[in-house]
């Protein structure tokens, strides 16, 4: 690149942080950051050396003039400062969920193709390395014709993690936009990119959640879980998302199946696991298991007539990926990676943008508004 981009960060939590350090990664210059609360912002930006801190979104963007907006911030604080970016003519680089509902990602997305500018979707998991790995077996033919997926993972969350964002389906909260929408990024990166198919089911299963101040960074909320649950002076507050969740879908194969690819999502968030959580994709001549809910490893192969066999990954997929011990952030600076130099006109490799996330949000919605029920006769 002649000159750095510039980027603009929305959000000075974990992922802010994150986000910041993705696209230094990426050769880009992070010139602002932008959040709700004056001293934290502040105080994050001086940490990590960001010149400008402001809690005005429309006046950063006129003072910074960024070339990229990066949003690190709940789904339900995405849609405003998303097409106010793009009428300034900049970038989007947009964390999951896109939007707290279809309709505003829809119009994030149409918003950004009428504007001519590149968007990117960090549903970012599908960036792992096993993943990646399993991508390259099943492309050259390992397991045969692909005929099954299942995603199983449990996270035994503590029900009492003070109310917040993750609580209300308004402000991007719920386990479909943030666990499903990695699974199913993963999924049809590794079998086919087109959904063609829905079924599911969906459970609330933190009714109320007390309501504690001084939470920022969503990754340290369970410090401050109110150590008298009994306190009359205690408030509660009502949930309205799903911590668990039951969802099956037919995805088209790339791979010349003849039939879809049948895939089962099963996702209990505050269930406890008794064996591995676990990706498994399933053939007509073989199957992939990977240990760990969003494929960190190992990896194992099993022939039709042979035993499971652990395979390493290939030593050009761990150079490919940022060196970065954190998963989350070495998947952020990948697609980061990639979205700066398309942006810049360099060669990249493909990766998921707007349209992608508005099709994950119509199918959340579409997984929300079922009822796919029949009663039975118990007599």
């Amino acid at each position: 690149m002649s000159k750095k981009l510039k980027v603009l960060i929305l959000g000075s939590g974990f992922a802010g942080e994150g986000h910041v350090a993705a696209f230094r990664h990426a050769g880009a210059e992070v010139v602002g950051m932008v959040s709700r609360t004056k001293d934290v912002v502040e105080a994050v930006a001086l940490k990590i050396g960001i010149p400008y801190a402001g809690t005005d979104w429309e006046q950063a963007l006129i003072d910074c003039k960024p070339d990229i907006v990066s949003l690190a911030t709940p789904g339900g604080a995405h849609f405003e400062p998303t097409m106010s970016a793009l009428e300034a003519g900049c970038h989007v680089y947009c964390d999951k969920p896109m939007a707290e509902s279809s309709e505003n990602a829809r119009l994030m997305y149409e918003k950004a193709e009428e504007k001519g500018l590149k968007t990117a979707f960090a549903s970012c998991y599908r960036y792992m390395q096993e993943v990646l790995h399993a991508k390259r077996l099943v492309e050259n033919g390992a397991i045969g014709e692909p005929q099954e997926v299942e995603c199983i993972s449990h996270f035994n969350l503590d029900p009492y993690i003070p109310f917040g964002w993750s609580h209300q389906a308004s402000q991007g909260g719920g386990r479909l936009n943030n666990n499903f929408t990695h699974l199913l990024s993963i999924v049809t990166h590794v079998v086919g990119e087109k959904v063609l198919a829905i079924s599911s089911d969906v459970r609330n299963d933190m009714v109320k959640a007390p309501v504690v101040e001084g939470v920022h960074n969503f990754m340290e909320r369970r410090n401050y879980i109110p150590k008298d649950l009994d306190s009359p002076d205690l408030e509660w507050r009502e949930t309205d998302v799903e911590w668990s969740y039951t969802v099956m879908a037919k995805v088209e194969s790339s791979y010349k199946a003849a039939r879809p690819v049948s895939v089962l999502f099963k996702h209990g968030g505050l269930q406890p696991k008794f064996g591995d959580d676990h990706l498994a994709f399933y053939g007509s001549e073989g199957a992939i298991y990977i240990k760990g809910h969003y494929g960190k490893g190992p990896l194992f192969l099993k022939k039709r007539n042979g035993d499971w066999e652990e395979i390493p990954t290939p030593a050009d997929i761990n150079e490919m990926v940022p060196d970065i011990e954190d998963d989350t952030l070495r998947n952020w600076a990948y697609l980061a990676e990639k979205f700066v130099k398309d942006i810049s006109g360099e060669p990249f490799e493909p990766y998921q943008t707007f349209k992608e996330g508005y099709h994950y949000q119509k199918i959340i919605d579409v997984i929300r508004a079922s009822d796919n029920w029949i009663k039975v006769d118990p007599t």
